[in-house]
């Protein structure tokens, strides 16, 4: 499943609008009844205006009803070497958004894949229980 998940990350990639930095990235978020749901990297002039495409994909997920134990894995992508890894930005949400053992697939378009968990990208994320 993780091959077909890494795929259809790639395939998200044209769906990039990067025309600032020209990196496009994809992500695929595997959901537990099977759908698979697409995002891509949006820029804006505003560069704070922009938008991963792991966020993307996650925030897409919930407004479609979906919710954090649906979530059983994520692929992300961009044509590069070495492989892209999350912004802080977007292993925040994954710590908040995904289950912390939520198997991460970092790929790139040549066939390298490094696995890892939502966990292990933020080891000590911050959270709700955090502001106990």
């Amino acid at each position: 499943m993780n091959e077909l998940l890494i795929k259809t990350a790639i395939e998200a990639q044209k769906l990039a609008k990067a025309p600032y930095s020209k990196f496009k990235v994809g992500a695929a978020v595997l959901l537990k009844d099977g759908k698979i749901i697409k995002g891509a990297n949006i820029e804006n002039a505003a560069f704070g205006a922009s938008m991963c495409g792991e966020r993307n994909a996650i925030f897409g997920a919930y407004c479609q009803g979906y919710k954090k134990s649906d979530i059983v894995a994520i692929a992300i992508t961009a044509n590069c070497d070495p492989i892209a890894s999350p912004c802080g930005t977007c292993r925040q949400v994954l710590f908040e958004l995904c289950p912390l053992k939520t198997p991460v697939y970092l790929a790139n378009n040549k066939g390298k894949v490094i696995e890892t968990t939502v966990k292990e990208l933020l080891p000590l994320g911050f959270s709700s229980e955090s502001m106990k």
